[in-house]
């Protein structure tokens, strides 16, 4: 018998360097995995909203694509929460699942996808269910390309499982590669180093398509000959600057009114890699200060379209800050006054409550003190968020991750990406996943994962038995009296043991110490439950 469909797939995916599948199987994709090749590794998740998280926190870890299979039209359904971060985290991601034999499809039989190419839809960039099965392979090249073309993100494919016993003949893809990287146009990135030159108080505005091009050292350097006030764009999901450098000045605030605000008295400000801008909740404002231009860098032509405010280039942000750096001429040494950024140093040590439940930001100084300083860390505590910038610095590039859509329900999971990816490059810097008792819920089969693959990620999980960041949005929206803001009868020790991991309860700094000591040392993951005290923390 000659090669099929599948032997053709699989040889491509070993070309492309995929041989890592993540997934949640189900009937429709069974004929997909059968007799599952032994070059290739199959890391399992129990729904299929946590495998497209794990497998997107391995991609932009190893950045690379990944590869994700999940269950038909319900799969993809379970799925499209974490698919939505995955488009806003611009990571490169294949999707696929099972349809059902193309023999029955004309009847919508039990499990079919009936608009497989829709139901991603709007946060997949390219949705295709092959009209025959020979189209397959090629389909499947044509998605590689399309998930790592800027900006990245992820694709869907739907294959009937049928097709994959079909004879391949005629079906071998060319193997071919795509750029990923969009240069700037010459003329315009001129235009902006002259406004950035000519500005008696310019304003640079780093957002993450700086750390996903590994472009920390550039942003230093243009920073540096410019000698100006550093900004971190609104809710950026990796930070794009050194926190410790003494031309940073924080992160910019989330909503319209505050941000006018916080850039007044700039004459020219420069986004570069980020969205203008990020907003929520509503506080009323000008979009910018009386008196401020702001130019704007995204590799993504819809983003640079939908702004409101700003002149705009389309390009790759790492290297329109390369150009820049080239263009402008070095300013007159000046003093930047340093806006007050609080960070707690390593061995700071912590301040002792009066209260018996320890508070958000002493645990997470607590938790800088013990970590190691190369620690790789993951935050979904949405309600403490404050507290965890102002206790700790991200000095190191690809050393935090966080979730772009603000959709609860992928660190957890994307932790355990992560932490393989650590394991897989030799970095094995250790991981640490802070997550809200409220967000644990909506991905605590993710555990399992990093269970099975004994990854020596910690878990913490401040326990404050309520959605206090929805308490937060009653307050500032004058909505007293709604239901289901408090989470009373969590297990989070249990939970864990559960699903086969180490689980801890930790009431004070010296607990948490301890069991961080134990963590480190422990082969597979530890999920460490620490009650904090129960407050509403402001929003802006």
């Amino acid at each position: 018998m000659g090669q099929t469909i599948r032997d053709v797939t699989f040889q491509l995916m070993r070309e492309l360097n995929l041989t890592t599948i993540f997934g949640n199987p189900g009937s429709t994709e069974e004929t997909f995995l059968k007799n599952y090749p032994a070059d290739f590794r199959y890391i399992q998740a129990l729904q299929e909203a946590s495998a497209v998280a794990i497998a997107d926190g391995y991609a932009q870890a190893t950045r690379r694509p990944a590869v994700v299979n999940v269950h038909t039209a319900a799969g993809v359904a379970n799925a499209m929460s974490n698919i939505m971060t995955a488009s806003m985290n611009q990571t490169p991601l294949i999707i696929t699942a099972g349809n059902q034999t193309r023999e029955m499809l004309l009847m919508e039989p039990w499990l079919m996808n009936v608009q497989p190419e829709d139901l991603p839809k709007p946060w997949v960039k390219w949705s295709y269910e092959p009209v025959r099965a020979a189209d397959v392979p090629a389909a499947f090249m044509r998605a590689y390309a399309a998930a790592l073309q800027p900006p990245a993100g992820p694709v869907f494919l739907s294959i009937p499982l049928d097709d994959w016993d079909q004879p391949a003949a005629g079906s071998n893809p060319v193997v071919r590669t795509v750029a990923t990287r969009v240069g700037p146009d010459p003329v315009r990135i001129a235009e902006f180093a002259r406004a950035l030159s000519d500005a008696k108080d310019p304003a640079l505005i780093f957002g993450a398509s700086i750390a996903r091009g590994d472009g920390w050292g550039q942003a230093v350097t243009l920073a540096e000959k410019l000698g100006v006030h550093v900004y971190a764009a609104p809710a950026s999901e990796r930070p794009p600057f050194p926190e410790d450098h003494p031309l940073y000045v924080g992160g910019l605030p989330f909503a319209i009114g505050p941000l006018s605000k916080k850039l007044a008295g700039h004459d020219v400000a420069i986004v570069i890699g980020a969205p203008v801008f990020r907003y929520y909740p509503f506080v009323a404002g000008d979009y910018l200060p009386d008196g401020l231009r702001l130019l704007h860098v995204t590799e993504d032509p819809a983003q640079a379209a939908r702004a409101p405010v700003g002149d705009s280039l389309v390009s790759d942000a790492v290297l329109a800050t390369e150009a820049l750096t080239g263009l402008i001429p070095g300013r007159p040494h000046r003093t930047v006054e340093k806006q007050p950024h609080r960070m707690a140093p390593h061995g700071a040590g912590v301040s002792v409550r009066e209260d018996s439940r320890m508070g958000a930001d002493e645990l997470f100084a607590t938790l800088y003190d013990a970590m190691p300083e190369d620690a790789v860390v993951v935050e979904e505590s949405p309600s403490n968020l404050g507290d965890f910038h102002a206790a700790w610095p991200i000095v190191k590039p690809d050393s935090f991750y966080t979730f772009a859509s603000g959709s609860l329900g992928w660190n957890l999971p994307a932790a355990v990406g992560l932490a393989l990816a650590e394991r897989d490059s030799g970095r094995n810097r250790p991981v640490i996943a802070m997550i809200g008792d409220g967000s644990m819920q909506y991905a605590v089969q993710g555990l399992h994962s990093a269970a099975q693959e004994q990854l020596p990620i910690l878990y913490v999980i401040p326990r404050n038995g309520e959605y206090a960041i929805l308490k937060s949005f009653a307050d500032l929206e004058d909505s007293p009296g709604v239901p289901g803001l408090d989470i009373p009868g969590l297990d989070v020790v249990a939970l864990a043991k559960g699903y086969g991991c180490t689980g801890e309860r930790a009431e004070t700094a010296e607990e948490v110490r301890a069991a961080v000591a134990r963590a480190l040392g422990r082969p597979g993951p530890t999920v460490l439950e620490v009650p904090i005290e129960a407050k509403v923390p402001p929003l802006l």
